[in-house]
């Protein structure tokens, strides 16, 4: 029986080359899980900066139409009658 020790160091290191890859996955699917929760608050950042952003053009847009555009009597602003 020559090749017990042998087939044992074989076993032995399987049982190694398991646990290590069981650590590893466990790790990977904590990082999985970071990584997506950093995405999403990522994505609703700048969906909120978008928004921002869009509201600003309205703003700007709207002054500008209040301020060049006409007013109730059909005058440009700031002209006389």
């Amino acid at each position: 029986m020559p090749y017990l020790p042998s087939a044992l160091l074989i076993i032995l290191g399987l049982v190694l080359l398991v646990l290590a890859l069981l650590r590893v996955f466990r790790s990977l699917r904590g990082l999985s899980s970071a990584s997506r929760l950093a995405r999403a608050r990522f994505s609703d950042r700048s969906g909120l900066l978008r928004a921002r952003v869009a509201a600003l053009g309205v703003a700007i847009a709207e002054r500008r139409r209040n301020h060049w555009g006409r007013r109730d009597g059909g005058e440009r602003a700031g002209a006389t009658r």
